[in-house]
């Protein structure tokens, strides 16, 4: 599996978690919508950002991923990707 395109639209508003939205095409043949970038603030206070892959909601309220990696190969694959398109992304 190859990741062949990455687009990254950046979200400016300072009060919301969500920086921004990614859309992520593997092999030229498959096309993942809805990965979500995370501002997320660590115990000791440093901040960091992590990937939401799409989800849906059950009728019982509970969040199951539509969409996600299987190993932490293949996890750490997509955020070096993702997060290196989004910092070179304008706002």
């Amino acid at each position: 599996m190859k990741i062949t395109s990455v687009k990254v639209k950046k979200f400016d508003n300072e009060d919301s978690k969500m920086k921004g939205i990614v859309t992520v095409v593997l092999d030229d043949c498959i096309a993942i919508h809805g990965i979500r970038i995370i501002l997320k603030q660590n115990e000791d206070g440093t901040e960091k950002y992590i990937l939401a892959m799409p989800n849906r909601v059950s009728p019982n309220g509970e969040k199951h991923d539509i969409v996600h990696p299987i190993n932490e190969q293949t996890r750490n694959e997509f955020e070096k990707v993702i997060l290196d398109e989004y910092n070179k992304a304008e706002e």
